[in-house]
Order: C-alpha cells, then structure tokens, then sequence
C-alpha cells in the first residue's frame, strides 16, 4: 500500500542513493556542493534551514515500508491558500509503475482536504513529457506561464502547472 508521511531524517540515504544514479543530477550539482556525490548529511543539513517554518515541509512516499518518493511543499501566501509542489521525486528503478501518479494524487488529497488550500501549483521541464503527461492525468493544466533555466550548460524551459480545489476529484476517481 502507497502512503505519504512527513519526512525523516534516515530517508535521505536512500533518496540520495537514487540521485547518485542520475546523471544529470550530477551535472546539476557540480556547482553547488565543493564534493559529490551528495550525502544524506548535506540533504539533511539543507532542510534543517526550513525545520522550524511551517510554511516549507517535505514528505516521503512509502510502499509497505520502502521508500519509494519525495515531494516539498510550500506555502506561496501568507493566508496559506497557495501550494506549491517543488521537488518531485521518484525512485529511478520504479520509474513507470504509478509512483509519482500515486504520490501526487495522495499529495492533492491532502492538499485539498486537509490543508484546505485553495490552488496548487507545480513546475516541470519541457524535456519530460511524461511528467507532462502524469500532471494532466491528475487535472493540472499550464498555467502559460514558464522560466528559463540554465543548467547543466543549457537553456531549460520549467512551465508552471496547476489545479484549483474546485477542479480536484481526486486522483482515484481519474
């Protein structure tokens, strides 16, 4: 069974293990951390800035009681009204299984049912159809609006998505 739970300190090695794997994410981080690969100390030590504000929190998806995702939530608004999804993570080696689908739904759910907010929004590459796709499955449309960024020596178009709490019908239903 697929679950979200708050994020905890020993789910880092294993999220860092998947990144390790990606190489684009080594490319990334070249410039960012004086070593690589990352540790689950540096990710740690990066969310240990956001632990005490209740406008930033991450979460961790569990299948039985293996970690299979990770997602960050933050508040944009002071009324707490407006999400926004950040740093969508799924296990490379499930990668086409329903995860991030899964996670996501599960993640609009509580969004909209518990956090009561009123829209959420998420960004994704040009480059990654298939996020694209999982998005719009879950009713997110593009919202027009897109940033440019440079990494990893090229240009990266990120369009924004998002659903209101009037569109949402949850992520079973679809």
């Amino acid at each position: 069974m697929v679950r979200l739970r708050p994020y905890k300190k020993c789910d880092a090695a294993t999220i860092v293990g998947w990144l390790t794997n990606e190489a684009g994410f080594w490319k990334w981080c070249a410039g960012r951390y004086d070593h690589y690969p990352i540790t689950a100390e540096d990710m740690n030590a990066f969310y240990n800035q956001f632990e005490q504000n209740p406008r930033y929190f991450q979460m961790t998806m569990l299948d039985g009681t293996e970690v299979k995702g990770h997602l960050i939530m933050q508040f944009l608004d002071e009324e707490m009204k407006d999400l926004k999804f950040g740093c969508i993570i799924v296990d490379s080696a499930v990668r086409g299984k329903g995860y991030g689908y899964r996670m996501l739904a599960q993640a609009l759910d509580y969004a909209f049912g518990i956090l009561k907010v009123d829209r959420v929004s998420l960004g994704v590459f040009e480059n990654n159809p298939a996020a694209r796709r999982c998005y719009e499955r879950l009713g997110l449309t593009a919202t027009g609006k897109y940033e440019v960024y440079h990494l990893m020596g090229e240009d990266w178009n990120f369009h924004e998505m998002e659903i209101s709490r009037e569109k949402w019908t949850g992520g079973e239903q679809r």
